[in-house]
């Protein structure tokens, strides 16, 4: 497994990943998979302001993928930055989600970067909370039933590390 920088030619693969993880998973509250177009939007308007891209390919193609962005639009969380990773659903549990996190805390470290926060979806999704606590990043807080879908309502867990 390799993890590089995100290209057009992965857009496809990490749209498909995706998808299938907003129409399955609680890990993202959206509810209607954006399409390969608005990925496009959104990978080229995170390179534009200086943010990563990040895929983990093998032989077998795109495993899984990760970036982080702005946590907020205004100035002062300039040095803040939230990741936001997601693993192909036939390869949990290998590693890939915890290599991805790990570059991209690498990249913005690099970056210049001071804080990473993981607003992750949904309390119970154990995995996420546990490749975030095995590389350093510590529990801050929980904002309770903040959003609904599948019919339940769920939590997010915020996780933060210091660069």
């Amino acid at each position: 497994m390799e993890i590089l920088n995100a290209t057009d030619s992965d857009l496809p693969a990490i749209q498909s990943i995706y998808a299938h993880h907003v129409l399955a998973g609680t890990g993202t509250f959206e509810e209607v998979p954006p399409s390969l177009e608005e990925f496009q939007i959104r990978y080229r308007a995170g390179l534009a302001a200086g943010y990563a891209w990040l895929v983990a390919r093998d032989a077998s193609g795109c495993l899984g993928f990760g970036y982080y962005g702005a946590f907020r639009d205004r100035a002062s969380y300039r040095s803040t930055v939230e990741d936001s990773v997601y693993v192909r659903e036939n390869v949990h549990g290998q590693g890939v989600g915890k290599a991805i996190v790990a570059a991209l805390l690498a990249h913005a470290s690099a970056a210049g970067f001071k804080q990473m926060l993981a607003l992750i979806g949904d309390s119970e999704n154990v995995a996420s909370i546990g490749v975030h606590a095995s590389l350093g990043f510590q529990p801050v807080g929980t904002m309770r039933k903040v959003g609904h879908k599948f019919g339940r309502w769920l939590d997010v867990v915020i996780m933060q590390k210091g660069l």
